[in-house]
């Protein structure tokens, strides 16, 4: 009765289309989760990714759970996240992406999860990284540990949503730091991040990440630009 009595004057709203939740809903309403557009993961947006990255940067295996639309569910469920303060969804996507890699062979070698950081600025301008509890969940899916002492942004930017897409490469050029090195040598690491446009953040942080001896690189992302 009081969970009732709560839904009634306390509705909770879905993260992709923010209509109201009925009472035996989480987070996203039963249409959005059928709407949403999820991709073979494994197949198709795997070679989306591999293709923004190829003669960049070598990547090991890539994994995007959305294909991100303008304008679309998705854009709007990331917008909630990053911005709405809204961080559940990055747990509830961490949860869902991390199930479906653990069914694939490809990921099963992976030994670190390593977020795409914010400069220090940012995070205390927004008051947490959007795709740390997404790494979270991944991370414990996959029963591996989560790493968020090594890869650093060094320079304070503007923001990416309001820069041009060939502004972008410059923005995230030599960008990151690497600190604590020991702690991925000779390790397999999942990078994630929150979605692919560009691919500039992810390069900048993989070129990083190089500099550490025997190190393999794999790419976790919620969506991917169409």
């Amino acid at each position: 009765m009081l969970r009732d009595f709560l839904y009634l004057f306390y509705p909770t709203y879905c993260a992709a289309c923010n209509n109201a939740l009925h009472k035996n809903e989480r987070l996203l309403c039963t249409s959005c989760r059928h709407e949403l557009p999820l991709g073979n993961f494994h197949n198709v947006n795997a070679k989306k990714i591999e293709k923004v990255f190829y003669g960049r940067v070598n990547i090991e295996n890539a994994a995007s759970l959305f294909v991100f639309q303008k304008n679309g569910l998705v854009q709007n469920l990331i917008h909630n996240l990053k911005y709405k303060g809204r961080e559940e969804i990055g747990e509830e996507l961490g949860r869902w992406l991390g199930e479906k890699l653990l069914q694939n062979t490809d990921y099963q070698d992976i030994d670190s999860v390593v977020p795409v950081p914010l400069h220090k600025k940012r995070l205390r301008e927004r008051g947490y990284n959007q795709v740390e509890k997404f790494g979270l969940e991944i991370a414990k899916k996959l029963n591996i540990e989560y790493i968020d002492a090594v890869l650093k942004k060094k320079l304070y930017n503007t923001k990416q949503s309001k820069r041009n897409r060939d502004s972008r490469w410059v923005n995230t050029s030599e960008t990151f730091d690497i600190e604590n090195a020991s702690l991925l040598e000779n390790k397999h690491i999942l990078l994630v991040d929150d979605i692919v446009t560009t691919g500039a953040t992810i390069e900048a942080c993989a070129h990083a990440l190089k500099s550490i001896p025997n190190i393999k690189i794999s790419i976790a992302t919620m969506a991917i630009t169409e």
